[in-house]
């Protein structure tokens, strides 16, 4: 039996669900998740290894209009996985309307020549009825694409989906090792579980003017120690972050480690520091630092 190898790109809007979807797809947590908008500021591989195939499944920022540089390359991520991927699965939600739809992004994937899946997510909060009828206005979106109603939360129909993208997989060998489960190193993870945090606990302009650096990181046989930089763009942002007698910050902090020693099955010392960096979100120098092509 020939192998099967490629990849599967989540392309949508903000806030349909794509990184629950492709966590549950991977089958661990790899994309951080919250209710807020922008989430997700990196592309990252969640990779899934049998004998006979493997599915390198992509989670990707949300379509916006960009209005600052960070956005900018977040855009440039998803145009960038509608050139690479073997399937595009196009992500919705039951709240999402069809017709609001008619934008460059789905014009894009329209004019594709590879298979495109459509997961009509979160019907765990809709009914029968409505999700019928958005599958129906989906299929006459986008006629060549197949439409899956899922429920990412749950695990809803997500069996159908998987089969379907296993049958149009490609033959190819591996693209990594059988063993590799995603593509970014260690740091990664442990910078986005502190952003998500901060996303979930604090309001306003705070979460989206941060950024997180690992600077140190070292294991040994029982304990991560890790020290980090939080950057923010202004003197009372920081304020904001640290709070009174530096409870907030300390909260973030509590959290964050709580989830790391989850994800690293081992003891994790935090250490959070917070930097003001003028306008980073805005300096191509900066960002291609953070990490940011």
């Amino acid at each position: 039996m020939a192998h099967k190898a490629g990849f599967v790109n989540i392309i949508g809007n903000p806030n349909v669900g794509k990184s629950t979807l492709m966590n549950r797809l991977v089958g661990r947590k790899l994309s951080i998740v919250t209710s807020r908008a922008q989430t997700t500021r990196h592309r990252l591989l969640g990779i899934v290894n049998s004998e006979d195939f493997q599915i390198v499944y992509s989670d990707t920022p949300g379509m916006i209009r960009p209005k600052y540089k960070l956005q900018e390359h977040m855009v440039k991520a998803i145009h960038t996985a509608l050139e690479d991927a073997d399937i595009i699965l196009f992500t919705t939600d039951v709240t999402e309307d069809p017709d609001n739809n008619r934008h460059a992004l789905v014009k894009k994937i329209k004019n594709l020549s590879i298979p495109v899946l459509v997961a009509i997510n979160k019907t765990d909060l809709s009914d029968t009825e409505t999700v019928n009828i958005l599958v129906q206005k989906w299929q006459e979106m986008l006629p060549p694409a197949e439409v899956f109603p899922v429920s990412a939360l749950l695990g809803a129909n997500l069996d159908k989906l998987f089969n379907r993208i296993l049958e149009l997989l490609p033959e190819n060998p591996p693209f990594y090792p059988k063993d590799q489960l995603t593509d970014k190193p260690e740091k990664f993870f442990v910078e986005e579980i502190i952003r998500e945090k901060i996303l979930l606990f604090y309001r306003q302009e705070i979460p989206y003017s941060v950024e997180v650096v690992v600077e140190s990181f070292k294991e040994d046989e029982k304990i991560i120690r890790i020290s980090t930089r939080i950057f923010v763009m202004r003197d009372s942002q920081k304020g904001i972050l640290i709070g009174h007698q530096g409870k907030a910050l300390k909260k973030v902090g509590t959290e964050a480690r709580k989830e790391m020693e989850q994800f690293f099955d081992k003891k994790v010392f935090l250490e959070l520091f917070v930097k003001v960096k003028k306008d980073w979100r805005d300096k191509d120098r900066i960002l291609k630092n953070l990490g940011y092509q």
